[in-house]
C-alpha cells in the first residue's frame, strides 16, 4: 500500500454513480490511516424514519430540501470527527456543483479533496453483477452517469474503468492532495459557465 500523502486536517469527499466503488475505496482508504472516519450518505439518508423523499422524488422542492439537509448533516458529522482528530472520508453521490459548493461552505476541515470515481457505465453494470445479491443495484443508472459529467472539472475526475480497487486506493493516497483539492471559487466558475451554456 502506498504511504498516504493526504493532509492531516483535510477532508476527502468520494463521489460517483452507484456501483462506482465508493464504499470499497472509502473503507480501504480509511483503513490505511491512523485515525479516520467514514461518513456515508446512505447511512445519513436512512436516519429519516418517515416522510423521506429521494433526490428525484416528488414533490421536487421537498426532494431538494432533503438533499441539502442530508448534505449538511453529512458535513456536520465530518466536522465533528475532524475536530476529534479523525480524518473524515465522505462517501456520497454529489449530484451537481451547487450541492458541492454548499458542502465546501459547511465543511470546516481544509483542504477539501473531491474525487469522483468515474468508471464507464458499462463497467459499473458489470461490477454490479459480482456484488452480493443484497448489495446489487436494480435500477438504471445511465442518466445519473450522464448527469455527473458536469463535475469533470471539479476536483479529480478519476476514470477507474481499467483499475481494481487497490490501484484506485493507491492513487488516491498518493495523489489526491495535489490533484483533488477544490475551492468555492472553482465551483462558482463552473456554475457560472453552466448558466451561460458554456462547457469548461
Amino acid at each position: 500500500m502506498t504511504d498516504s500523502l493526504l493532509p492531516q486536517n483535510g477532508a476527502l469527499v468520494l463521489s460517483g454513480a452507484p456501483g462506482a466503488g465508493k464504499t470499497t475505496v472509502a473503507r480501504a482508504v480509511a483503513a490505511s490511516l491512523t485515525h479516520s472516519a467514514i461518513v456515508a450518505g446512505d447511512d445519513v439518508s436512512r436516519m429519516v424514519a418517515s416522510g423521506w423523499v429521494g433526490p428525484v422524488g416528488e414533490p421536487a422542492d421537498e426532494a431538494e430540501r432533503q438533499l441539502l439537509l442530508r448534505a449538511r448533516n453529512i458535513c456536520s458529522l465530518a466536522n465533528n470527527f475532524s475536530e476529534a482528530g479523525f480524518f473524515p472520508i465522505i462517501e456520497h453521490v454529489v449530484p451537481d456543483p451547487q450541492v458541492l459548493g454548499r458542502m465546501i461552505e459547511w465543511l470546516v476541515p481544509r483542504p477539501v479533496l473531491f474525487v469522483t470515481l468515474a468508471p464507464s457505465h458499462a463497467v459499473t453494470v458489470q461490477r454490479n453483477t459480482t456484488r452480493p445479491a443484497r448489495e446489487q443495484i436494480d435500477y438504471d443508472t445511465s442518466a445519473l452517469h450522464e448527469q455527473l459529467t458536469v463535475m469533470r472539472d471539479l476536483g479529480w475526475w478519476l476514470d477507474t474503468s481499467a483499475q481494481d480497487a487497490a490501484e484506485t486506493v493507491d492513487l488516491i493516497l498518493a495523489d489526491a492532495a495535489t490533484r483533488a483539492e477544490v475551492s468555492s471559487a472553482q465551483v462558482e466558475e463552473v456554475v457560472s459557465a453552466m448558466k451561460r451554456g458554456v462547457h469548461t
